[in-house]
């Protein structure tokens, strides 16, 4: 089981920012809800955590190991203990 520590991530496409100075810790074996209206960044939260988006600022870290976006090796390790569920599958 993975613990999740972010701290202070931000994250923008173009001039909206869609994360700012976000901070979150997941305890491992624990069930945590996001809610948020349509647009308030849940999806893009959770791309990050997976490693589907790159953060401009802040850091991520599962079970303690810092995300490396230029390390396949190292992303594969991370999504064989993250999963997500896409709300739009097909």
């Amino acid at each position: 089981m993975s613990s999740i520590d972010i701290t202070g991530v931000g994250i923008r496409f173009g001039h909206t920012e869609v994360l700012h100075d976000l901070d979150l810790h997941v305890e491992s074996a624990s069930i945590t809800a996001i809610l948020g209206s349509s647009g308030s960044g849940k999806s893009t939260l959770l791309r990050c955590i997976n490693g589907l988006e790159e953060f401009q600022e802040g850091q991520l870290a599962v079970d303690g190991q810092a995300l490396r976006h230029g390390d396949a090796k190292a992303m594969r390790a991370l999504r064989q203990h993250v999963g997500m569920i896409f709300q739009n599958f097909n």
